[in-house]
């Protein structure tokens, strides 16, 4: 029998757009991750439902859904915004904020920290190639 793909178990796109939606509301508004001038600035750039869509696609083809990401690499959309480690930190208290408010279970939780995990080094500066 196949396993489920983490995809499914999270309920499909519908339910992992609204995860993105609050996440990113959380996110930009947080004064942790915007007292970086660069990440401010970023944050205030773009409007967020584009920001939510491509981040919703990310993550819907991450956990295996039929999403393609369409948007830039992670290196090449956060190189310039000099993320630090604590930054790093509050984004994930953020998303584990988020997904307290929606109870994802521990096991799904888990498997989508992993994979938003291996996008540290490539977000994070000094961290990468």
């Amino acid at each position: 029998m196949e396993p489920i793909p983490l995809y499914e178990r999270l309920g499909g796109i519908y339910n992992i757009a609204t995860v993105v939606d609050d996440f990113i509301d959380r996110i930009m508004n947080d004064d942790r991750l915007n007292w970086n001038p660069r990440v401010n600035e970023a944050h205030h750039r773009v409007l967020p439902p584009g920001f939510k869509y491509l981040v919703t696609e990310m993550v819907g083809e991450a956990t295996g859904g039929p999403q393609h990401y369409t948007g830039h690499t992670m290196e090449d959309s956060h190189r310039d915004l000099l993320i630090t480690a604590d930054e790093w930190e509050a984004f994930i208290d953020d998303l584990n904020q988020t997904l307290d408010k929606f109870e994802v279970p521990q096991q799904e939780r888990s498997e989508l920290l992993g994979i938003v995990e291996s996008t540290r080094d490539a977000i994070v500066a000094g961290q990468g190639p």
